[in-house]
């Protein structure tokens, strides 16, 4: 396969609501960054690949067809990806498959939501046939998976806690987040109300107006950039079903298959020391710790204990959601493709106030539905 890099990146400021755009405003406004940070135009890519959580998000069906003149894809092929919340990691990924095939030289992958013209909590309590109902949204169904994580490995209780004040921490410095409290503390995120045990007010992700873009392109476009890029050194997407016999809720097989395709193909053999930063997809705190796991940065039952003694902070061993992640920022249909970007930021040198220092490597990791979608990327300095 053809080597595929990311060339630029570019979001837009994140809100509950922004009413001073329409979707269309929205998504030019992160593709415009995106192709300012790439040094090219419209001119230069060839083909469009857009991605969004479900239509009744926003409750406009097949919105890329009314978007294709807003995101340069008249007269240019347009996809659109849907893996649920992990579609902006899918989206990125079906754009780099573009490259890497060889049908096209550079591309641009968009993704948005704008969460505030609709009702996200209703569409996710719609009930299709044949499938178990969920009348208390996301948080309702994720919460009793967390709890099985806490009592299957003895996890203390102020865990999710911690995760949330170093996300919200981290969020202030990143100027483009929903939520920055660089005052949060341990006392007031376990002083917040309860919504879902074990999950507090202050431990979930907001519901955010926002989109992302990246320009990506061949080895030739890579070189000829006048800046650093991100070389994507490999991609991993894998799905299983929401319910089935067996299934692993804390530790979804899907999700430790692909993250096990993604070292491999990247030439990772041990993570935790090889890679330099992560922006994993954490809308609930409590998954920082499940998620290290299921990664493969450390072993059942260890991730928490990652995540307390402070190694996932900047300036840690790993640190992980350096932007903030999904706890600071959630246009869902975009979330992923954030994490996807926010890695090619870093190894870029262009994250500002939030940059690891000496990032060469980095992982960008979503996942969606009832954990049955999961994307991931490696991107680092060298090819």
């Amino acid at each position: 396969m053809r080597r595929a890099a990311v060339l630029g990146a570019g979001q837009t400021h994140h809100r509950t609501r922004r009413t001073d755009v329409s979707m269309a405003g929205l998504c030019r406004e992160a593709i415009d960054r995106a192709l300012a940070d790439a040094e090219t135009d419209w001119s230069q890519i060839d083909a469009v690949v857009l991605g969004k959580a479900p239509d009744l998000f926003e409750g406009v069906m097949m919105p890329e067809l009314f978007l294709a003149d807003a995101i340069g894809a008249a007269g240019k092929p347009l996809l659109r990806v849907h893996t649920a919340g992990s579609v902006g990691g899918a989206t990125a990924i079906v754009a780099t498959s573009l490259i890497r095939a060889g049908v096209h030289r550079r591309v641009l992958a968009v993704a948005f939501e704008k969460q505030s013209e609709s009702n996200a909590m209703w569409a996710l309590s719609v009930q299709p046939p044949f499938t178990a109902p969920i009348g208390a949204g996301a948080g309702g169904y994720f919460a009793p998976h967390i709890r099985s994580y806490i009592r299957r490995f003895g996890v203390p209780g102020h865990v999710g806690a911690m995760v949330a004040v170093k996300d919200r921490r981290n969020g202030a410095l990143n100027p483009y987040a929903h939520l920055r409290q660089p005052d949060i503390t341990l006392e007031s995120v376990q002083a917040s109300p309860m919504l879902w045990d074990p999950i507090r007010y202050d431990e979930t992700c907001p519901s955010s107006d926002g989109a992302c873009a990246v320009v990506l392109g061949d080895q030739e476009a890579a070189e000829a950039s006048s800046r650093q890029v991100a070389w994507i050194r490999a991609t991993a997407m894998r799905t299983e079903p929401t319910f089935y016999s067996g299934k692993d809720h804390v530790n979804p097989q899907a999700g430790a298959e692909a993250a096990q395709a993604l070292w491999t193909a990247a030439g990772i053999t041990d993570p935790l020391d090889e890679v330099d930063v992560a922006e994993i997809y954490v809308p609930f705190s409590w998954f920082e710790p499940m998620w290290l796991e299921n990664l493969g940065f450390a072993g059942p039952g260890q991730g928490w204990k990652l995540t307390e003694s402070g190694e996932t902070r900047i300036g840690g061993r790993l640190p992980v959601n350096p932007s903030g992640g999904v706890l600071c920022s959630n246009p869902i249909g975009a979330s992923g493709l954030l994490r996807f970007a926010e890695s090619a930021m870093q190894v870029m040198g262009r994250a500002g106030e939030h940059q690891v220092a000496d990032a060469a490597t980095a992982l960008g990791h979503a996942y969606g539905g009832g954990s049955q979608f999961f994307s991931m990327w490696v991107v680092g300095r060298h090819p």
